[in-house]
């Protein structure tokens, strides 16, 4: 285990993980950026950020499913939808773990090669249907880089309670109270470590 933390986000459905992650991403995007220029380099070279994120989507202000991206490049593959016909169901949608598997684990496999900081979002109920997914995950938290992932909080999954055993692993739960300050304390978390 290195000395970069793994910080997990966790927090009821609907709490604003995904959006506590999406504002400590960010910020540390921004602090990169501005320190990269001000020494001189290339943004256009750099690669400071990478991974996955996940995405609802919603029809008519309704959410029917969740979509997976890829930070760096933009692609994105529906994972979860109350209209894909598949025998893998979870909370009344389809699970398409191919869009996970040709979207998210190449995002997370060149984040973790590439990349400074290694972004995973989510961790849960959807994703773990996918063994390429979950190996995509043990892999990336071996490197020592720090991590920002977003978790399920009541999942039993194996890799969700290995993650939350870890030395290195920092958990945090998003609620109504901290919602608006957690990015700050994550940042600083993150910060110290490079």
């Amino acid at each position: 285990m290195g000395i970069n933390p793994k910080i997990g986000i966790t927090g009821l459905p609907r709490s604003g993980k995904s959006a506590v992650m999406e504002k400590v991403v960010n910020m540390l995007d921004d602090e990169l950026r501005r320190d990269a220029m001000s020494r001189g380099l290339d943004l256009d070279s750099l690669t400071f950020i990478g991974g996955m994120r996940t995405k609802p989507l919603t029809e008519n202000g309704e959410r029917v499913g969740y979509k997976c991206m890829n930070i760096r490049t933009g692609e994105e593959g529906v994972l979860a939808h109350k209209n894909i016909d598949s025998r893998l169901r979870i909370m009344g949608y389809g699970i398409d773990t191919t869009a996970l598997e040709e979207v998210g684990v190449p995002a997370i496999e060149f984040a973790k090669e590439e990349c400074d900081i290694i972004v995973i979002d989510e961790i849960g109920k959807f994703a773990v249907e996918s063994e390429e997914f979950v190996q995509a995950v043990r892999s990336a938290l071996e490197e020592d880089k720090p991590t920002i992932m977003t978790l399920h909080k009541k999942s039993r999954h194996p890799l969700l309670q290995d993650i939350r055993r870890r030395d290195d692993s920092r958990i945090l739960e998003v609620t109504p109270v901290n919602r608006a300050l957690l990015p700050y304390k994550i940042h600083k978390l993150m910060h110290e470590s490079f």
